[in-house]
């Protein structure tokens, strides 16, 4: 009898004991952690370092933070509050054997188990977690719980779900989808951790059992749902939202026509869902710089529906920039531009046409970060590359006309194999800019859109580099550089920067960034600037071989001032004349005017600029043929014997058929010898 008495009261004291042997290891815990800095690593910050720190008092997890520009920045958040304990009601809570009590303790923070347990506890209407986690902190890791939470509940409950847990599920989601949460999204480590909660919702709603018209509206989440049927007129959901703590509303609809209606043959349900933060909240926890100006609107259709019309009020209201009716991919968690048209647009409202099918449930619109292009910048662009295009042909036309008059020497065959090239390649870059221009984006032509972009880059980067070759002529004609080198392989020299260093930066641009979708702009079929700042593989490279230009010039006008030096006034007007003459054929064939684009860059407001780089550089093709081909005196001098010899020919013609075929051949022979031999003209060499 003893003995059992014992044993009872050894039963009964144990969990006592057990909770005052945690308790008192969870206030040295806390004592620890107190004494501690939190925030701040105790590391030295070198970039690209890494630490870890725990939380502060009361709260679980840790804290990661990285070294950039020799400052810690945090970077994860795990800290929560929220677990099996403390997240049900007291009410509802009663404390477990001492086994299960270790067991839950041990995956407090596992919201798998905190599902489990809220099936246990309250599975008519899900509310017995509602008042701890209104209560709970916004903190990353208690985000994360919740959206967990939710994933797990709408696996769990396969059916029956009424407007009472559809109530109690909206209240939670609601919580995390608050806009002063929007910053502590950033911090979950699981990037997809929104996109998890809009998957979970949207399934769970595809559960609901409707019997009437149902509305539920909290301030971040607002689902409406009724039955339909094919002799329906029509059908609409208004919703009404606050995006953040003004009380500035916004709006969106969905409508459905009492076309699609009618391909209903028995009575179906429909839900839509509204949210009008969780744009913002994708957007910062997948770090994309595309930006939602509008609600998040989810439909829950019959599979006989396949097209719905969607109206988003604008949160940023302007026509600067351009508006997409985009769908969210499920799969690929991303907005796609496929699933839906653009009807009208203006500066307060966007309509789209979509198709919702398994992969594409909800829909929005996104505002490009980019300015849409002024209407004289598109026009001076568009006539220009007209201009230009038809100036390279007739440039590339002239030097075969006149190569063999030309090229008689080897510094003038050297530089008139540059001017072919720049003209060439700058006639292929510009013919596949217009192909990238027709091209609506990546999001619908992604594959046309990597292989334009990836030949836009490679030909423009070709025309920098031969344009860095004839530098390094100009500099070969006033230095002497490459004496020592023969003619075959200055050309292979020339060859090999023109083409091969262009098609090493432009293969490795794409080999790295397109893997992982960082190749191409999400507007526009160009160079990634903001995920992977790929577009500076054609920047550095372009503003450095303007940089090595700028010194060329400058050798040159040095080279002609010396030659002016102790002359009269006369010579020094004509030194002038002659560095103004050949900074203004060195500019466009060299590309100095791409320099234009750093100020353009620097001041991206001003017009006058943009006006300024956009005719430099659209006509450059026919400064080119106007600088490099017609003001050239020998290429005039070859034309005009070519006239000439044309016109004596003809003459000599003409005499032949006077006389009736009297005249021997040898004497015409001797005549087309005689009109060739004027050609002939002294090779000088040029600089």
């Amino acid at each position: 009898m003893t003995r059992t008495l014992l044993l009872c009261s050894l039963m009964f004291l144990l969990p006592i004991e057990s909770c005052r042997t945690l308790c008192q290891a969870a206030s040295k815990s806390k004592e620890n952690v107190s004494a501690r800095p939190h925030g701040v690593c105790d590391g030295v910050c070198m970039d690209n370092s890494h630490c870890s720190q725990p939380c502060p008092p009361g709260t679980e997890g840790s804290m990661g933070f990285t070294c950039k520009t020799k400052k810690w920045h945090k970077i994860t958040d795990t800290c929560r509050t929220l677990n099996a304990f403390n997240i049900f009601e007291e009410e509802s809570y009663s404390v477990p054997p001492f086994r299960e009590h270790v067991e839950i303790h041990a995956q407090s923070g596992n919201s798998g188990t905190i599902a489990d347990m809220l099936m246990q506890r309250c599975p008519e209407d899900l509310s017995c977690v509602i008042r701890n986690i209104q209560k709970s902190p916004r903190i990353p890791g208690n985000i994360a719980v919740i959206v967990q939470l939710l994933h797990n509940i709408s696996t769990v409950l396969l059916t029956g779900v009424d407007e009472a847990k559809m109530q109690s599920y909206s209240i939670m989601a609601n919580h995390v989808l608050n806009s002063k949460s929007i910053s502590n999204w950033t911090f979950i480590p699981d990037r997809n951790s929104s996109c998890v909660l809009l998957h979970s919702v949207n399934a769970f709603a595809k559960k609901l059992l409707i019997n009437k018209l149902i509305n539920i509206s909290d301030v971040f989440i607002h689902t409406m749902g009724t039955i339909i049927s094919g002799n329906s007129t029509g059908n609409n959901f208004s919703f009404s939202m606050r995006v953040n703590d003004s009380n500035s509303e916004i709006t969106g609809k969905v409508l459905i026509s009492r076309d699609e209606l009618q391909k209903i043959p028995l009575p179906s349900q429909i839900v839509s869902i509204a949210f009008p933060t969780l744009g913002a909240i994708l957007e910062a926890s997948l770090l994309e710089n595309v930006t939602v100006n509008g609600l998040v609107l989810s439909v829950i259709l019959p599979k006989n529906l396949k097209s719905i019309s969607l109206i988003f009020e604008k949160i940023s209201k302007t026509e600067e920039r351009r508006t997409q009716c985009v769908g969210w991919h499920s799969l690929e968690s991303r907005w796609d531009q496929q699933a839906c048209k653009i009807i009208q647009d203006n500066a307060n409202q966007a309509v789209c046409r979509c198709s919702p099918n398994k992969l594409f449930t909800s829909f929005s619109i996104l505002m490009s970060p980019h300015v849409l292009p002024n209407a004289t910048l598109t026009y001076i662009t568009y006539i220009g590359l007209g201009i230009s295009i038809c100036s390279l042909i007739l440039c590339l036309s002239i030097e075969a006309l006149v190569w063999s008059q030309v090229t008689k020497t080897e510094i003038s065959y050297l530089r008139h194999v540059c001017i072919v090239n720049i003209a060439a390649t700058l006639l292929m870059a510009d013919g596949w800019f217009i192909v990238a221009s027709f091209l609506s984006g990546p999001l619908t032509h992604h594959n046309g859109c990597v292989a334009a972009t990836f030949f836009v880059h490679f030909f423009y980067l070709s025309v920098f580099f031969w344009m860095l070759a004839k530098a390094l002529l100009i500099l070969y004609g006033i230095l002497i550089v490459f004496h020592t080198l023969s003619k075959s392989a200055l050309v292979a020299s020339l060859f090999s920067v023109g083409y091969g260093c262009p098609l090493i930066i432009a293969v490795i641009t794409v080999a790295v960034t397109e893997p992982n979708k960082g190749y191409l702009r999400p507007d526009a079929c160009w160079l990634s600037w903001d995920r992977t700042k790929a577009l500076l593989a054609f920047v550095v490279p372009a503003l450095a071989i303007v940089a090595v230009n700028l010194i060329t010039v400058t050798l040159v006008i040095v080279k002609t001032q010396r030659a002016a030096i102790g002359s009269s006034m006369f010579q020094e007007v004509r030194a002038i004349v002659r560095i103004s003459k050949n900074i203004a054929i060195l500019t466009p064939l060299l590309g100095l005017t791409w320099g234009f684009g750093i100020a353009t860059v620097i001041t991206d407001n001003s017009l006058a600029l943009h006006i300024i780089f956009s005719l430099l550089n659209a006509f450059q093709g026919f400064f080119i043929l106007v600088f490099g081909t017609i003001l050239d005196p020998k290429i005039r001098e070859a034309l005009k014997g070519r006239v000439t010899s044309s016109k004596g020919i003809s003459r000599i013609s003409e005499v032949v058929h006077s006389k009736n075929g009297r005249v021997q051949r040898r004497n015409v022979l001797v005549a087309i010898l005689l009109s060739l031999e004027s050609m002939k003209e002294a090779s000088t060499p040029w600089c």
